[in-house]
């Protein structure tokens, strides 16, 4: 009950400062980190928890997918088509420059053999941008900007995964069926694309209809049903999860509209418990075991190696400056490389300790900068935060407030 009351606490003040958080570089989601970090094991001892909790887990893996399902429908198919070239870069060139990029200094500055090496890479190498809400979220920041993030964040937490597998299976000396990754991942997009695809073109039966007031809870049942089915039969449950907000917002264009703002509370809901639980596990006593290599490992994955990746595989594309310089700084580190980090943890490879403590490091520090300068860098594109905030006076004729709370 402790967590519990906590989560609510740390809600109602976070809620309570989103007008202060639009305007500045106060950002709720760093709040809940503090706020983990402060009453866990490393502070005030009200939370006790631990990384192998299957608690930890779960909230990182429920969070992860309720992220993407609502991500995928803000990415309906001809977004996909139209902004593919943009995207396919940051994918094909983008994301395995980090990789690589990562795991040379993780070898070089850390002393991590190569095959774990690479595993560090392939977990930080997925990027997360609801820590980038007042950018990905603005319709008056440029579209093929937000496709571009929401697009290449939402298809690299799967595409991922292969990796992370072959190199966890290397790192721990045993056999990657590679074929069985490629089935799972195939079955997660199949799941993806078929569940919402059949009930779509089920709800346009005229015996199939749904009262106003509960329209939002059919891309939820979906959703659930697509979690549940994904983790019976191993597909990949990520993939998905985009794969099905897509594909809902493609062929049912009225469901994804009415569920948009019931899914985008879960999935704040959801990212700031799992934020609050990680917050819990970064203790000083976790993080001086780091040494000077680690923590320049940390700041260069994020000041150097993403930067410097996504600058290069976005040369010679229609993009402005600015928006390239945006696209390359906003690479977050979320809750897919919170669920890979976990996986190297329980896998009892040698370095699989340290390996988590440098993922925990890096997500730290990226949750920090990354949800701190959204407003920043919105301002650097001519985008003025809203300006029909809460003010605790109710204004006439709009009493609805636009909130940061994702960032």
């Amino acid at each position: 009950m402790a967590l519990v009351l906590a989560f609510g606490v740390v809600l109602l003040i976070s809620v309570s400062l989103s007008g202060v958080a639009a305007r500045t570089v106060l950002s709720t989601a760093l709040l809940f980190l503090l706020a983990g970090a402060l009453l866990g094991g490393g502070g005030l001892d009200l939370i006790h928890i631990a990384p192998r909790d299957p608690l930890v887990t779960s909230l990182a893996d429920i969070a992860l997918f309720t992220v993407l399902f609502t991500d995928g429908q803000r990415a309906n198919l001809p977004a996909l088509r139209e902004n593919w070239r943009l995207s396919g870069r940051a994918l094909g060139l983008g994301m395995p420059l980090t990789m690589v990029g990562i795991a040379v200094p993780a070898h070089f500055l850390v002393g991590l053999d190569w095959p774990t090496s690479l595993l560090l890479g392939a977990i930080l190498s997925p990027t997360d941008p609801v820590f980038a809400a007042a950018i990905v979220g603005r319709d008056d920041v440029p579209l093929r900007l937000r496709r571009l993030l929401n697009v290449e964040s939402g298809l690299n937490d799967g595409l991922a995964l292969p990796f992370v597998l072959i190199f966890l299976a290397t790192a721990t000396h045993t056999s990657s069926d590679l074929g069985t990754v490629v089935v799972e991942l195939l079955l997660g997009l199949a799941f993806g694309i078929v569940l919402p695809l059949l009930v779509s073109l089920a709800w346009r039966l005229k015996v199939l209809t749904a009262e106003p007031r509960l329209q939002a809870l059919g891309p939820l049942a979906i959703a659930v049903i697509l979690y549940a089915g994904c983790h019976l039969t191993h597909a990949n449950p990520y993939l998905a999860a985009f794969a099905a907000g897509s594909t809902l917002a493609t062929v049912d264009k009225t469901a994804a509209e009415q569920f948009e703002p019931l899914g985008d509370l879960l999935s704040e809901i959801t990212k700031f418990a799992a934020l609050l639980v990680f917050g819990a596990l970064i203790t000083p006593d976790r993080l001086s075991h780091l040494d000077a290599g680690g923590w320049v490992l940390a700041v260069l994955a994020i000041l150097l190696v993403r930067p410097a990746a996504m600058l290069l595989s976005l040369l010679r594309t229609p993009l402005s400056g600015r928006e390239r310089a945006t696209a390359a700084w906003f690479g977050p580190k979320g809750f897919a490389s919170v669920v890979y980090g976990l996986l190297a943890l329980q896998s009892g490879i040698t370095d699989s300790e340290l390996v988590f403590d440098l993922v925990a490091v890096t997500i730290a520090l990226s949750i920090v900068l990354h949800s701190s300068t959204d407003v920043p860098i919105a301002k650097l594109l001519r985008v003025e935060p809203p300006d029909n905030l809460p003010t605790g006076r109710p204004a006439a004729g709009d009493r609805q407030g636009n909130d940061r709370s994702g960032s």
